[in-house]
């Protein structure tokens, strides 16, 4: 074991013996937050997966490890060899002019940006934000290259959500009647 990682143990130990619940509750979320993007995986088939830093404000940092990001209508858009978040609601707490849905930068390998940028032209995909998360002390941002989904196939979908959640309800039916008789 190296010796960060000791000491990164021992730190972990001890705040979980002499902190609060409160501290506690903090420390697991920085460690371990994640905020998915759900109406990305419904509108969006996924294809290939890449993750990204990003650069933000200190107050933005601070409200992402709270949870409050809202990744909906958001999407990822290339300018000039850089790939930019847009729409990306990050809100921060105590000011009033600010702008929560600014454009931030994804920071990624210039090799991935120039593959990213050819695959969207060559197939007509876009650039869709699946989830940010913490990874330690810092902040990532999971985006995918994603092709739209029709109207259709999203009606299959809910249709086949349904029907599965019908027989779980009438499997669990069945078996609170059998136990009956």
């Amino acid at each position: 074991m190296w010796e960060h990682d000791i000491k990164k143990t021992h730190a972990v130990q001890y705040s979980y013996l002499s902190l609060s619940n409160e501290r506690i509750f903090y420390l697991y979320y920085t460690l371990f937050m994640k905020m998915l993007n759900k109406k990305a995986r419904f509108n969006y088939e996924l294809l290939e997966r890449f993750e990204a830093g990003i650069a933000l404000l200190g107050g933005e940092v601070k409200s992402i490890r709270k949870g409050s990001v809202n990744l909906t209508n958001s999407y990822a858009r290339i300018l000039e060899n850089e790939v930019y978040l847009v729409n990306a609601s990050i809100p921060i707490d105590g000011k009033k002019d600010y702008n929560d849905t600014r454009i931030r930068k994804l920071l990624l390998n210039r090799t991935e940006i120039v593959s990213i940028k050819t695959k969207i032209k060559a197939k007509r995909l876009t650039l869709v934000p699946t989830k940010i998360y913490t990874k330690r002390h810092l902040v990532k941002v999971e985006i995918a290259l994603a092709k739209s989904k029709k109207s259709h196939q999203k009606k299959n979908l809910i249709k086949e959500a349904d029907v599965k959640r019908d027989m779980e309800r009438e499997l669990r039916g069945t078996k609170g009647n059998d136990d009956r008789l």
